[in-house]
C-alpha cells in the first residue's frame, strides 16, 4: 500500500514542475513570476518542517500522510480549476501554493520515517530504491506528458491530474496495516525541536552533507528551477526542449535506481560526491552555454542518475542510524538544513539575472556547486562514512 501510495503520487508530481512553470509563464511573462510562486511554495515547507516533524513522531504517521495528501489534493484542484476557467491570478496561485508546501512540511517527515516500520532494517536500502525507482520511472512519463498538455491543451490540467492522484495516495496510505507507533513521554514542542536538533548535530556526516545541500539548493539548484525554463524557452526551442531535459534527468534516475538496488558501497558518499563535482557544475554550464539538447541530454542522465544513488544512501544511513523514535525530528532537521534558503533562492533568481544575464546567474550557480561539493568531498567524515553493517534475520 506504501508504495502503490507513493507512486502514483508522484506520476502527478512529475507533471507538475513543467505544468506550474509554463502556467505562471503564460499568465505573467516572466520568470520573476515565477520564482514569486515557487517561493510561496517553498516559504511554508520551510517554516513547519520542523513542527511536521515533531507531529510525525507524536501521531500515527499514516494520519498524517492522508491528511496531508487530502490538503495538497484540494490546493492543486482548485488551482486547476482557476487556470482552466480563465480567472487566475499571480497571487491566487501563489496562496494556493503555499497551502500546498504547508501540507508536504507535514507530509515528508512521516513518509521518510515510516518506511523503517514497514519493512526489516536489512532490507531498507531496497524498499528505499523501489521507491525512488517508481518515482524515478514517473519522472521520465510526467513531464513527457506534462509537454504534450502545454503544449496541445492547457497548463492546468497537470495540475488537475495531480489533484486526483493525491485523493488515490490518501486512499492507498489509509488502506495500509498499522505499524508500530513509539511510544514516548510527551513533552513541549521546543523541548523536542531541541531533542531533535541534539540528534542531528551529534553526527558530523550528516550536518556537513545537509549544509553542502543547503548551499547548492539555495544558490544553484534554485536557479536552475526558475531560469532553466525560461532560457529553453528562449533559446532551445521551448516548452518541449524543457520537458526533454527533465525526462533525461528522469531516465538517468531510473538507471541510478537499478544500480541502488544491488549496490552496497563501503563509503556510499564518496563516488556520489565525486560525480557531483564534476557532472552538476557542467550540467548548469551546458543550459548556461545555451548549448544543443544533444549535449545537454547525455550529461542530464548522469546527472540523473547519481542523484538517485545519492538519495537511496542518504536516506538508508539515516533511517538505519537514527533511533526510530526520533527519526522523523531528525529528518525534519535535514529537510529544513536543505531547503532553509531555498525560498531565497527562488525570489531572488529571477531579479538577478534581470540584472547579470541568464548565462551569467547559471554560471554563478556551477561555480559554487563545484566548490560546495569539493568542499563537502574533502570531509573524512563524509568521505569515509560507512553505514551500520546489517544482516538478514535468521
Amino acid at each position: 500500500m506504501l508504495f502503490a501510495a507513493q507512486s502514483i503520487s508522484s506520476l502527478g508530481d512529475r507533471l507538475v514542475p513543467v505544468a506550474l512553470a509554463f502556467a505562471v509563464l503564460n499568465l505573467t511573462g516572466s520568470a520573476t513570476g515565477l520564482g514569486v510562486v515557487l517561493a510561496a511554495q517553498t516559504i511554508p515547507l520551510v517554516l513547519f518542517v520542523l513542527v511536521g516533524g515533531v507531529w510525525a513522531d507524536r501521531l500515527p504517521r499514516r494520519l498524517v500522510m492522508a491528511t496531508s495528501d487530502l490538503v495538497r489534493a484540494t490546493s492543486q484542484g482548485l488551482c486547476a480549476v482557476l487556470l482552466l476557467t480563465g480567472t487566475a491570478h499571480l497571487w491566487e496561485i501563489a496562496v494556493l501554493q503555499a497551502v500546498y508546501g504547508t501540507a508536504r512540511a507535514f507530509f515528508d517527515p512521516a513518509a521518510l520515517s515510516v518506511v523503517p516500520q514497514t519493512v526489516d532494517t536489512y532490507q531498507l536500502q531496497r524498499a528505499n530504491s523501489l521507491i525512488a525507482l517508481t518515482g524515478n520511472v514517473a519522472a521520465v512519463v510526467g513531464p513527457a506528458v506534462a509537454g504534450v498538455i502545454v503544449a496541445a491543451a492547457e497548463p492546468g490540467w497537470g495540475l488537475a491530474f495531480d489533484a486526483v492522484t493525491f485523493v488515490a495516495s490518501a486512499a492507498f496510505v489509509r488502506a495500509m496495516p498499522p505499524v508500530a507507533t513509539q511510544v514516548r513521554e510527551r513533552a513541549t514542542l521546543l523541548h523536542e525541536l531541541r531533542h531533535g536538533w541534539g540528534a542531528f548535530r551529534a553526527r558530523r556526516w550528516l550536518w556537513i552533507t545537509v549544509s553542502c545541500f543547503t548551499l547548492y539548493i539555495g544558490f544553484a539548484w534554485a536557479p536552475w528551477q526558475v531560469l532553466g525554463p525560461e532560457v529553453a524557452r528562449v533559446s532551445l526551442g521551448g516548452p518541449g526542449a524543457w520537458a526533454a531535459i527533465v525526462v533525461a534527468l528522469g531516465a538517468g534516475s531510473i538507471a541510478g535506481g537499478v544500480i541502488a538496488l544491488r549496490a552496497r558501497p563501503r563509503h556510499p558518499f564518496r563516488l556520489s560526491f565525486a560525480i557531483f563535482v564534476v557532472v552538476t557544475p557542467a550540467m548548469l554550464a551546458l543550459v548556461a552555454a545555451h548549448a544543443p539538447l544533444a549535449v545537454i541530454l547525455p550529461v542530464a542522465v548522469i546527472d540523473g542518475s547519481s542523484g538517485t544513488m545519492f538519495n537511496t544512501f542518504w536516506f538508508t544511513a539515516v533511517q538505519s542510524d537514527v533511533p526510530a523514535g526520533e527519526l522523523a525530528r531528525v529528518m525534519s532537521w535535514d529537510y529544513f538544513g536543505s531547503v532553509g534558503i531555498l525560498p531565497i533562492g527562488q525570489a531572488l533568481s529571477g531579479p538577478v539575472a534581470a540584472a547579470l544575464g541568464l548565462s551569467a546567474t547559471l554560471y554563478g550557480a556551477a561555480g559554487l556547486t563545484l566548490v560546495v561539493f569539493a568542499l563537502g568531498l574533502a570531509s573524512p567524515s563524509v568521505r569515509n562514512f560507512s553505514p551500520p553493517a546489517v544482516a538478514p534475520a535468521g
